[in-house]
């Protein structure tokens, strides 16, 4: 009866047993079998089967897609508004007697007259006359003798007023007799006040 017995708890023992057994054979095998999965992986070239089977020690993972981020597009700057366009002034026609205002001198004079003209652009009882030589001036009478010339234009304009503007080309030497004096000298200031004087009176001789 003893030795029945025994027989049945070592049977009931036995999965136990066989379990171990199993454990510690599967563990042997695994430690004489990685070094010779390593070396086999070592000698073993690359095959397309890698690629589709991939074992879980060479399996690779793929790169992290990272995205860079975009550049945001510069704000464009807004565009400064346009001025609104100037209304044009209309132009009437001067009546037969008309105030003429004669614009006389160098190439201010010029500028002056069309400013002028504007001014009274819708006036029909003025008309703005302008005679003007751009180089002309004071110092070189010999190019251009603006007392002399007042004389015509006005006897042949018969203006109601004379507009003078010069002086803007003669801050340079001016001959004095047989002497060239420089600018704002004693002797320049002298003859400059002279030949202005000389204009002022021939428009006054003319009664304008």
């Amino acid at each position: 009866m003893a030795s029945a017995a025994r027989i049945a708890g070592l049977v009931r023992r036995m999965p136990v047993l066989v379990l171990a057994v199993v454990v510690l054979a599967s563990g042997l095998a695994g430690a004489f079998h990685a070094p010779a999965m390593a070396q086999e992986q070592q000698n073993r070239g690359w095959s397309l089967r890698d690629l589709l089977f991939p074992r879980r020690s060479e399996r690779i993972e793929p790169p992290l897609d990272i995205q860079k981020p975009r550049p945001r597009p510069k704000a464009k700057k807004p565009r400064a508004p346009r001025p609104p366009a100037e209304p044009e002034i209309p132009v009437v026609d001067k009546t037969p007697d008309a105030r003429t205002v004669l614009v006389v001198g160098d190439f201010m004079a010029a500028g002056l007259a069309e400013g002028l003209d504007t001014a009274f652009a819708e006036n029909a009882g003025v008309r703005i006359v302008v005679r003007s030589n751009g180089s002309s001036g004071f110092v070189r009478d010999d190019f251009y003798n603006w007392p002399e010339q007042n004389k015509s234009l006005i006897e042949t304009e018969k203006p109601a007023a004379v507009i003078v503007m010069l002086g803007s080309n003669d801050r340079q030497s001016m001959k004095v007799g047989d002497v060239r004096e420089q600018p704002r000298s004693e002797n320049w200031t002298k003859e400059y006040e002279r030949r202005t004087d000389a204009l002022g009176k021939a428009i006054a001789a003319a009664k304008v």
